[in-house]
């Protein structure tokens, strides 16, 4: 009975019906071993024949599916950094991309600012399961342009904006109350833009980063695990990365 209730905490905190869960079902999924989990993909595949020249061409064609498709944040991918020799990864979200790399932003200051900052080079991954499709992207990371920024920046809600002044991203803090202490000085300071509707100035440690990808890969599941992946590479022209082609 205890797991029962837990479990539905859990759909009601994620804001999901618990009507279409019995306490059966619920019981055969978590006493399924680990070793035993497993989905047997469709026999559908990638068709090297039929994909465009372009990766980016196909990359915007597989996220307008998986919008189409209601994936759960189809633009979540997971971020891997490597500053030493402990290779770190969490998941961010795609903001934009086009031929010049794929854009996500965050706090300067933050685990993941500072691996690339030693090292620049970074690969991010996206999964959409019900689709049964991954992409691998590998490349170096830069900064976008400050007005890149502003522009993103006063696009968001504004207490996600309010958010970006509140937090000290990856440090650490004695509780969740010193969180909630410094979302409300940061509301404070920020009264006289939000009372007269003037736009709250971008946090100069807040920003976007740009992956320049050199590598792609499009992966598809299929039966039996025999699964396709159709890979494109950028050779570098006299040694300039962002001026070659695929």
């Amino acid at each position: 009975m205890s797991s029962r209730r837990y479990f539905s905490q859990a759909l009601v905190a994620f804001g999901m019906s618990k009507q279409y869960y019995s306490q059966s079902a619920v019981c055969q999924a978590t006493s399924t071993p680990v070793a035993d989990l497993r989905k047997e993909y469709s026999n559908m595949g990638l068709h090297e024949g039929s994909l465009p020249l372009d990766p980016i061409e196909l990359f915007t064609q597989w996220m307008d599916e998986a919008k189409q498709a209601n994936v759960l944040e189809p633009n979540a991918m997971c971020l891997s950094t490597c500053a030493s020799d402990v290779p770190t990864a969490r998941v961010v979200l795609l903001k934009r991309f086009d031929t010049r790399g794929f854009v996500w932003y965050t706090n300067y200051g933050s685990r993941k600012a500072n691996d690339l900052e030693r090292n620049p080079k970074a690969a991010i991954t996206f999964w959409w399961g019900d689709l049964e499709r991954q992409v691998r992207i590998e490349g170096v990371v830069e900064k976008v342009s400050a007005e890149e920024s502003d522009e993103y920046f006063h696009s968001r809600p504004v207490g996600s904006q309010i958010g970006a002044w509140s937090s000290t991203q990856s440090q650490k803090i004695a509780s969740r109350d010193e969180l909630d202490r410094q979302e409300q000085q940061a509301k404070t300071k920020l009264s006289a833009y939000t009372a007269t509707d003037q736009l709250i100035p971008r946090p100069l440690n807040w920003g976007g980063y740009r992956l320049v990808p050199h590598r792609i890969e499009f992966w598809k599941g299929r039966k039996s695990r025999m699964h396709d992946r159709i890979v494109y590479e950028k050779k570098p022209t006299q040694g300039n990365l962002s001026a070659a082609e695929w």
